[in-house]
């Protein structure tokens, strides 16, 4: 079963809900206002095949990108070529940086701990110039956080979203059901995290351009014009869901390390 990353990184960036998952009858998914939708169509993200909700002070866009507001507004334009591999936002970070995490112990199991731990040690095994700690203070640089029941009976498996000011997106939330509910194991959990931190250091889903590779369904190709979707150089045409690239837009929960074009990706840009 597939799930979108209803993860985000405040870009699906993001998206992991499992699709056929079923919803409680006591959860109500608000709409986001038509001038909101027709915004974001307008910036390139698909509003049919993932339909936004409000969330938090903002809206949850194709499963799990986090915008408010004020981040739709201060969007432009990036470059977009079809059927490419790899995608980067406008925004990265910037400079050579040690990257502290903190994960709240009272508020996920020590299978989460070991997940972080996982998906800090993909990153940090390619000496690339941004490095990620995971430190036992909230003061740390990108903090996760418990969504709240009501999200997670929706579905969503995590959000974040895209680096400001040349700094990492500074918090991701996430389901603290994985391993209770979808049975997911250290690694498929790691998956889902490194997925969520490739969206805070600025990178768009692998199948950006469409989204059924992942997910299934009919094809949903996010058009010509869009916001931070930038091609990586030296990452190949045609995404596929059996090269199972960490950022591919749903996940069946399973474990996906980096592969070799995500390390061409990753490298390109840090």
């Amino acid at each position: 079963m597939r799930k979108p990353y209803l993860l985000l990184s405040t870009l699906l960036l993001g998206s992991v809900v499992f699709n056929g998952c079923q919803q409680s009858d006591d959860v109500t998914i608000s709409k986001v206002p038509s001038e909101v939708s027709s915004k974001l169509v307008s910036l390139g993200f698909d509003v049919t095949n993932k339909a936004p909700i409000k969330f938090e002070a903002g809206y949850l866009v194709e499963g799990d990108i986090y915008l408010t507001d004020k981040d739709i507004a201060g969007m432009k334009q990036g470059s977009r070529i079809p059927e490419v591999e790899q995608y980067s936002t406008n925004n990265l970070v910037t400079g050579t940086r040690n990257i502290t995490v903190y994960i709240p112990t009272g508020s996920f199991s020590s299978t989460y701990v070991a997940a972080l731990d996982e998906a800090i040690r993909r990153y940090n095994a390619l000496n690339l110039n941004i490095k990620f700690t995971r430190v036992t203070t909230s003061s740390a640089q990108m903090v996760y956080t418990r969504l709240r029941k009501g999200d997670e009976r929706q579905g969503i498996l995590g959000s974040s979203g895209f680096p400001s000011g040349g700094n990492p997106y500074n918090q991701i939330k996430m389901s603290g059901i994985l391993e209770s509910t979808y049975h997911l194991t250290v690694n498929g959990i790691a998956t889902i995290m490194a997925h969520e931190m490739g969206h805070c250091i600025g990178f768009r889903h692998t199948d950006y351009f469409d989204r059924s590779i992942s997910c299934g369904g009919a094809t949903s190709n996010e058009g010509a014009s869009t916001v931070g979707a930038n091609l990586i150089p030296g990452t190949p045409a045609g995404a596929t869901a059996s090269a199972k690239s960490w950022m591919l837009a749903c996940t069946d929960g399973g474990d996906r390390p980096f592969n070799a074009d995500d390390k061409v990706a990753l490298n390109y840009l840090y």
